[in-house]
């Protein structure tokens, strides 16, 4: 894929990091933190939990510092309960809390919750690849598969509010979840997705995944990941060439490109959101659709940016919206 078309993405990443109106993220931790994914029931970690005791828990290996931003000066917080992403709104600390017991919970049964997707010989030729991998979110055997990539600004990954939390929700619903962890750069990242699509590919049957209609997910510049690969293919960032996903999610971002070759696309976006405005969010899905492409936006009154789920808002149940557009083009 020529050079040309990440330079947007370029100067998105450049342009963030000059923005820092998007405000706090994290709600004070308190009582109402403590639900499904606190105490003993759900799990040892609750709100007030260290950062760094999850980071270094013995049942995550070596791949717990992947939970949070290894790019340095990309959150804050000591606590699960006050842990705050650059970029980011609506962070829900009980969300947070939920999804560590649940990874806790699956790595202490024995089973695998996070994969390699480049081999040792690749690592130490490239030392930034120790830094990726596939979070595994479970859903029944056989089910079909969504990988989901969190943004950042292509300056770090905010999986904590971006993927993991649509990959939690996905597998609530039976499907085969991935989050992937990948190096930030529009173009690593590109490559770093594609590889997943091949790791998953070639191991679906180990798995006990099924990667036929899969779809790809993302939230900010992981949204636009998910296009681009979605639309240039596989191959365009040096893997084999694998079938195109069954639809895309590209939730904030504020891409413009329309290449003609889109999968199904499902958008939204709020209208407060300083970084990626809506209107250029619908000018690209009208345009995806006067190309031929079934393609869907909403439009969350009063939202800003990062807001993930959207849990107590109105965009609250958007997965949901986006989960039927997506078995719509699977069949």
């Amino acid at each position: 894929m020529p050079k040309k078309h990440f330079l947007p993405a370029l100067f998105l990443s450049s342009l963030l990091l000059l923005v820092s109106a998007c405000g706090s993220s994290a709600a004070p931790a308190g009582p109402a933190d403590k639900g499904s994914g606190s105490g003993t029931a759900g799990g040892p970690y609750t709100a007030a939990t260290p950062i760094r005791t999850v980071v270094a828990d013995p049942a995550f290996g070596n791949y717990g510092r992947l939970l949070f931003p290894v790019q340095k000066g990309y959150y804050s917080g000591d606590t699960l309960g006050k842990l705050d992403l650059v970029w980011y709104n609506n962070i829900n600390p009980r969300k947070t809390v939920e999804i560590v017991n649940y990874l806790h919970r699956e790595a202490a049964a024995g089973r695998t919750v996070f994969y390699d997707i480049y081999t040792e010989q690749e690592k130490r030729a490239d030392s930034a690849k120790r830094d990726t991998g596939l979070f595994f979110f479970r859903g029944r055997p056989g089910a079909k598969t969504a990988i989901v990539n969190a943004g950042g600004g292509f300056a770090y990954v905010g999986a904590m509010q971006d993927s993991f939390p649509v990959a939690l929700e996905l597998s609530k619903k039976g499907y085969n979840a991935f989050a992937l962890i990948y190096r930030p750069g529009a173009e690593t990242a590109c490559q770093d997705l594609s590889r997943a699509i091949a790791f998953l590919s070639e191991n679906a049957g180990r798995l006990q995944i099924d990667m036929k209609g899969y779809s790809l997910w993302g939230g900010s510049a992981g949204a636009r990941m998910a296009a681009w690969v979605g639309s240039y293919g596989t191959a365009a960032f040096g893997e084999k060439p694998y079938p195109q996903p069954a639809m895309i999610v590209t939730q904030y971002t504020g891409m413009s490109e329309v290449t003609g070759k889109e999968p199904p696309t499902y958008a939204n976006v709020g209208t407060s959101d300083g970084i990626a405005w809506y209107r250029t969010m619908e000018d690209r899905i009208a345009r995806i659709r006067a190309a031929g492409q079934d393609a869907q936006i909403e439009v969350f009154p009063g939202l800003h940016h990062g807001f993930g789920l959207g849990e107590g808002t109105a965009a609250q149940g958007w997965v949901d919206h986006a989960t039927a557009f997506w078995e719509k083009h699977a069949r």
